[in-house]
């Protein structure tokens, strides 16, 4: 780890191998915590490379517990966090939407660090078990149209990091890898990311992949669709600029998707949301998100119909059943 840490201070670029296996031996607790804090830190400091994020990522998938989902059409909604913008759950709740219009979905999530409440937080909250059974999690995509993957009963990295990121409490490179290392590698990819720069190095790993991919990032800092300005989406067919009234939506201001203080509070804003008792605003958000999520996975609907499917699916209480559903199942 030395000849990396100063490789590294000496402003070198790792390249995807050396990425790759520094990974995999913080994984196997190879270094002490002054060495792993370092190496975190180094990437708060300067942009991350394509390579690097290659070689991280490869080692994530690399050392998951895979899931073997293929029998499934199935996306994954998610964003990096580390916007610092402590919004309520909207790519969890986006989520429950797109399983309720009849979709399948894979959810990778985790505790929030630079939010007051992760998905998993949320989801804990709510009486949802996290496993890693195989069995048990495809009988939940099959009955309730959706699963949850919490990230630290898949990735052994990310657990060995775990209390470095908590501590820290600041974005590290883990809020990028994270959407991008779901174990059960879904076909259809849905994704915010909290800036223009973390956009391209999206792209540029996407368009080598077989993926249906979007991703989104809002131009005031959001990593989803925000509505609170003009957002711009990536995905297999090129890139767009576009704007809430595009879309059918009007603009809404930071304070009306304010995501509370606590896990206690967050979770209320999400069962509020799911039983119909959202505001205007709160319920376009994540009608933006989802929408645009089963436009992503289904090309055959124009984005107004997959507005309008999203909001049939919360409006008629078809995701808030998939909630329910997905809790009983045992």
């Amino acid at each position: 780890m030395k000849e990396i840490l100063q490789k590294l201070i000496q402003h070198k670029q790792l390249t995807s191998q050396e990425a790759k296996e520094v990974l995999i031996n913080i994984a196997a607790n190879k270094y002490n915590n002054s060495q792993v804090v370092t190496f975190l830190s180094v990437f708060m400091m300067r942009p991350i490379s394509v390579e690097e994020l290659s070689g991280f990522r490869d080692a994530l998938l690399e050392l998951c517990l895979k899931m073997d989902f293929s029998e499934f059409n199935a996306i994954d909604i998610v964003g990096t966090g580390g916007d610092g913008k402590n919004t309520f759950n909207i790519s969890t709740l986006s989520s429950f939407l797109v399983a309720g219009a009849g979709y399948k979905v894979t959810k990778h999530g985790n505790y929030g660090v630079s939010s007051a409440c992760g998905s998993s937080n949320v989801m804990e909250y709510l009486g949802y078990s996290f496993t890693n059974n195989e069995d048990l999690l495809k009988r939940q995509v099959d009955k309730a149209g959706i699963t949850f993957l919490h990230a630290p009963l898949f990735h052994p990295a990310m657990k060995a990091v775990a209390p470095f990121r908590k501590e820290l409490g600041l974005k590290t490179f883990f809020n990028m890898l994270g959407p991008i290392v779901n174990p059960s590698f879904p076909k259809n990819q849905f994704l915010g990311v909290f800036s223009l720069e973390l956009l391209r190095l999206y792209q540029y790993l996407y368009q080598n992949t077989t993926k249906n991919y979007s991703i989104v990032h809002s131009l005031d800092g959001y990593d989803e669709i925000s509505l609170t300005g003009d957002f711009k989406i990536i995905d297999n067919e090129g890139e767009k600029l576009i704007t809430p009234e595009q879309i059918g939506f009007k603009r809404i201001q930071q304070n009306e998707i304010f995501g509370g203080d606590t896990v206690n509070e967050a979770s209320k804003i999400f069962t509020d949301i799911l039983s119909g008792k959202g505001t205007e605003a709160q319920n376009s958000a994540v009608f933006a998100n989802a929408g645009l999520a089963i436009k992503c996975m289904d090309q055959s609907k124009s984005i107004e119909e997959a507005i309008e499917l999203a909001k049939d699916s919360l409006l008629s209480g078809k995701a808030e059943s998939v909630l329910k559903t997905l809790i009983e199942i045992k």
